[in-house]
């Protein structure tokens, strides 16, 4: 037993000592997107050191470009089903550059019961020039349409069936904006979006004022 614990903690040595070498940006996290590992190459893309993304959610660190495509991964990985998947994404570089490219997604673990891990990788194709618009105010169509729903009084539901997604769908986006708007609840959520200028003051029904990224 000793020399099985042995060898199993040499190769997983081995495993990690490559893994830091990898010039790919890697990470490995959880089934809801929260990191757990990341390469020195991954942690560069967000101007920071691997053990401060841990814990971070890699979707708030590389927006995705279509909600979509997170619906369906998060729908595929409820199912347990052990497909590659690949997102569009867009981030903040350290030089305030926007780039652009794809994560790759591979659940990953010992048995098939088990609740696998995501071995992601980032692959960059490219940056745009940096912009001046605030991160804080770029939001996509869906979560402007959400938050004028619920600056009108919407119920989780009724933004779902409005907006043509699921509860599950409508929550994802609210928690996103909740974490990088710093709101406790809704009613912060709401009053942000206003004070950014997201929401057009003094209109009613409320209806968003901005367009958001392509």
């Amino acid at each position: 037993m000793d020399l099985a614990r042995h060898e199993a903690v040499t190769w997983r040595n081995r495993a990690l000592l490559l893994f830091d070498r990898v010039a790919m940006p890697v990470a490995v996290c959880d089934v809801y997107g929260a990191v757990l590992l990341a390469n020195p190459a991954m942690a560069a893309e967000c101007g920071t050191t691997p053990g401060r993304l841990r814990g971070r959610d890699v979707l708030e660190l590389f927006s995705p470009r279509e909600a979509t495509q997170v619906e369906r991964i998060a729908e595929a990985l409820r199912l347990r089903h052990r497909s590659r998947y690949q997102v569009s994404v867009r981030w903040r570089a350290p030089g305030g550059a926007e780039r652009y490219g794809e994560l790759t997604a591979d659940p990953v673990s010992d048995t098939v019961e088990e609740t696998p891990a995501l071995l992601v990788m980032l692959r960059v194709d490219g940056e745009h020039e940096a912009r001046s618009t605030p991160p804080a105010e770029q939001v996509t169509p869906a979560e402007a349409r959400i938050l004028a729903l619920l600056a009108a009084g919407a119920t989780t539901a009724r933004a779902a069936r409005e907006t043509g997604l699921t509860t599950d769908g409508v929550t994802y986006h609210l928690r996103r904006l909740s974490s990088r708007w710093h709101a406790a609840n809704r009613t912060e959520l709401v009053a942000r979006a206003y004070a950014l200028g997201v929401l057009a003051p003094g209109v009613w029904p409320p209806e968003a004022s901005t367009a958001g990224p392509d």
